[in-house]
């Protein structure tokens, strides 16, 4: 058999594996890794929109290895008093299993509680203004919850005391 035809027997098969990712050490995260992280978890609603679009296309931004589990609000009411804060505690935990899965947590933490703060504000601001005073407060408690106690639930008394704020009869919508 000539070089040239055992070359390209040779390359074919080696050329399908790495095509198929079955053959030679798995490939590392992209290196703009830390900018795709950073930019998915800022406190401005560009940053909301670009995270929750990839959230919806997970499989797009597979190479990165990106951390998407989550627990929504731990321990807290995922929906308190009827407020949906799931997705904003989606996005927090994805800033938060993300930096600290980069060693980058500590430096990080601030602007990714900033930024849940700014997300559930943004979900209240989807509330009437009858109930959104107490959709603020609750988003308020809950920023409290994870700055200054790292991740501490919201009580059930702490949505009793948000729940005051509402008008007798108004229901969330």
């Amino acid at each position: 058999m000539s070089r040239r035809v055992t070359t390209l027997l040779l390359a074919v098969p080696v050329a399908l594996l790495t095509m198929l990712g079955l053959a030679g050490p798995a490939a590392a995260a992209p290196a703009d890794k830390p900018q795709v992280l950073s930019s998915w978890t800022q406190t401005s609603v560009g940053s909301y929109n670009s995270w929750n679009s990839a959230r919806q296309n997970q499989g797009a931004w597979a190479a990165y290895g990106f951390d998407w589990s989550t627990d929504y609000c731990s321990s807290s009411p995922d929906n308190p008093l009827g407020f949906d804060f799931r997705l904003s505690c989606q996005r927090h935990d994805f800033g938060y299993r993300n930096y600290k899965a980069a060693g980058q947590f500590p430096a990080n933490k601030s602007r990714l509680d900033s930024a849940f703060y700014e997300d559930l504000k943004r979900k209240c601001n989807t509330y009437s203004s009858v109930v959104r005073p107490a959709c603020l407060a609750l988003a308020w408690t809950y920023y409290q919850a994870v700055s200054i106690f790292g991740g501490g639930s919201v009580s059930p008394a702490q949505v009793n005391e948000a729940a005051k704020l509402l008008p007798a009869g108004a229901t969330v919508r």
